[in-house]
């Protein structure tokens, strides 16, 4: 029997998926699982009547692979991940590659590439979006680590990937951590997107007093313009779920959501490196305060609902809405891509900004027409600093910004949450003003903590502390950032 040319250890649905994948584009593959009865029932199953390889022991698996083996690890992030590693060493040979394809934590994918690189292992953490439909049929593949190993597994990983007008949503993005950080990037705008798209339902929901079917036809019309994306279409096929009783399936969803980590992650390494990722942090928080059912329950009890009957034109105020969550979508990715930014120069990584957008406009689950306007803007101004300084997306926000600020405003009046819409709108109201109050609050630091400030008719970088109280003196706080 031929040897394998990559092997997959994992057979969860995402590992079981790929490994088709795999196998349908004519590259050999070897499985394992740690419970053979998994792998067994995989080969009776969905792997029967393929060339995939079954098998039951680790070093039985390594030995069916070609030199270098080339294995991808499709198991839980954490300690997993460093348990199979670990079972795999004595089996392997310098210059063999282990890609991990969870959602692994960047920083713990800065510790396995520098760990492996001492042992002579190439190590690629490569971030894949789209779900079990992505991992079957075409996913982004985000692979970042040992750039040597690149070429070895680029005719696989490009093969398996989604394809728009023929380009691989696969490239190279950076080295060690690189992949999964754009990856929780990715997945931190998901976040956005989703919590975006909630808003704008609730808003029509309990704002306008649409039913459901209706929304369902608003953002069937959506899915047709500037919002057209995966996330909008599957919006409008939940919308339009019945139950056994032929009513909405969604008014019978309980009303908390879970997360897995990854925005979280986002929002931590934005605070790490000090970029205002505002959009994505309520996303997270969202999550969180829906998941304290009782309390809210509680509360309304407490404090009642703002139960307002909506008086005026429905079909502007869906406008509105539509414009505000257009404009909120451009500021969530800004953030995203501020937050990218910041890492690549703090961890000295070469992103490129258009291929990112690329990748993302196929297989993943973010997928939209939007993608396309970022990669014209970084390949107009490879030195774009921010999106919202792309003359595209300048008339865009310009456009939306009457409707955006009257839907904020609905909320407001109804009394219905819009942390990302409000806080996207706060975002933007500070990026696009040259003043802000900080002048005061560093006045407050240097009054109480003598922290120092700079003045407007100084030269920058020069420090001053004022003795507010006529008791504090001259000595002042020495000058640091966090």
């Amino acid at each position: 029997m031929s040897q394998a040319e990559i092997g997959l250890i994992g057979l969860a649905v995402m590992g079981q998926n790929l490994a088709l994948n795999i196998d349908d584009h004519g590259f050999k593959i070897a499985v394992y699982n740690r419970t053979p009865a998994r792998t067994e029932a995989f080969m009776q199953g969905p792997g029967k009547n393929t060339a995939i390889v079954d098998t039951y022991s680790i070093a039985e698996f390594a030995a069916s692979l070609t030199i270098p083996r080339k294995i991808i690890l499709m198991v839980r992030a954490g300690d997993p991940v460093d348990h199979f590693i670990d079972q795999l060493l004595p089996h392997l040979e310098a210059s063999d590659i282990i890609l991990d394809g969870g959602n692994s934590r960047f920083i713990d994918s800065n510790r396995r590439y520098g760990e492996l690189a001492d042992k002579e292992i190439r190590f690629i953490g490569c971030g894949i979006s789209g779900g079990k439909e992505g991992a079957r049929n075409g996913p982004s593949i985000m692979p970042g680590g040992d750039q040597a190993a690149w070429p070895e597994v680029k005719p696989i990983l490009q093969s398996i990937a989604a394809k728009v007008d023929g380009e691989p949503c696969c490239q190279w993005i950076g080295e060690a951590g690189a992949g999964h950080y754009v990856k929780m990037v990715h997945n931190g705008i998901e976040y956005g997107d989703m919590q975006l798209i909630c808003e704008a339902y609730q808003l029509m929901r309990e704002g306008l007093g649409l039913p459901a079917s209706e929304i369902q036809a608003v953002f069937t019309e959506w899915n047709q313009g500037v919002l057209d994306s995966y996330l909008i279409k599957i919006t409008a096929n939940i919308l339009g779920m019945k139950d056994d009783n032929g009513a909405p399936l969604i008014d019978k969803i309980l009303d908390t959501a879970g997360q897995k980590g990854t925005g979280k992650w986002a929002g931590i390494s934005a605070l790490d490196l000090g970029v205002p990722l505002t959009l994505i942090g309520e996303a997270v928080f969202a999550r969180c305060l829906s998941s304290i059912k009782q309390e809210r329950v509680q509360a309304e009890t407490l404090y009642g609902r703002t139960d307002k009957l909506f008086i005026g034109n429905k079909k502007a105020a869906i406008q509105q809405i539509h414009d505000a969550l257009y404009a909120s979508k451009i500021i969530s990715y800004a953030q995203g891509y501020m937050l990218m930014r910041e890492a690549a120069e703090e961890y000295g990584w070469n992103l490129s900004y258009g291929d990112i957008a690329l990748m993302w406009r196929g297989g993943c689950i973010i997928r939209s027409r939007f993608l396309g306007n970022i990669k014209t803007a970084f390949s107009n101004n490879p030195e774009l600093k921010n999106l919202l300084l792309d003359d595209f997306f300048i008339q865009a926000i310009k456009a939306a910004e009457p409707g955006w600020r009257k839907a904020t405003v609905l909320g407001i009046e109804q009394g219905i949450p819009l942390p990302a819409f409000s806080s996207a709108l706060s975002f933007y109201d500070g990026y696009r003003n040259s003043r802000l109050p900080a002048n005061l609050l560093q006045a407050q630091r240097d009054y109480f903590g003598a922290h120092t400030y700079e003045r407007i008719n100084q030269p920058k970088g020069t420090f001053f502390h004022t003795d507010w109280t006529g008791t504090g003196g001259a000595a002042a706080s020495s000058t640091y950032d966090v």
